[in-house]
């Protein structure tokens, strides 16, 4: 069956591909802090944030609570957008191999979408578009079903169909 989906997410969905920011974690992560790491890995070798970041992120998750989970297994990792930590602006998608909890049963994520903004403006865009692709659950469900960077492909080119 042929499904409609907005220009944004095609765009969203392929752009995550194109830049090299998809990236299936094949560690056995047990907690949400080596989660947020493991999501953070891409961004970090391509010198988009300092490792810093990272920590940056823990500190503010474990001061403010699990404000970064945005749905049911899906995490959208960020700290603070004035932050001498970030290098660039990027988004990337990792998906860990099971979910982590954030000690909360109701609040666990297996997909992470990792954002890094050099400035607040496109930290909000980022965040917008971000919201637009996941509000749609079958967008949700198709990458909760995938497995390999393969599998994302399939899921990526069904949507831009």
């Amino acid at each position: 069956s042929i499904i409609f989906i907005e220009q944004e997410e095609k765009e969203m969905l392929r752009y995550f591909w194109s830049e090299g920011l998809v990236y299936y974690s094949e560690k056995e992560v047990t907690d949400w802090q080596e989660g947020i790491r493991e999501s953070c890995q891409l961004l970090i070798e391509k010198k988009i944030i300092k490792a810093t970041y990272v920590e940056e992120i823990i500190k503010c998750i474990k001061m403010f609570g699990p404000y970064i989970i945005v749905a049911p297994n899906v995490a959208m990792p960020h700290a603070s957008s004035q932050s001498d930590e970030v290098l660039g602006t990027a988004v990337s998608f990792t998906k860990l191999k099971s979910p982590v909890n954030f000690g909360d049963p109701e609040k666990k994520a297996q997909l992470f979408f990792t954002l890094a903004a050099k400035d607040s403006t496109a930290h909000l865009k980022n965040i917008q578009r971000l919201s637009e692709l996941l509000m749609k659950e079958r967008v949700i469900d198709s990458l909760m079903a995938t497995e390999s960077i393969e599998d994302y492909l399939k899921v990526m080119r069904r949507y831009e169909s």
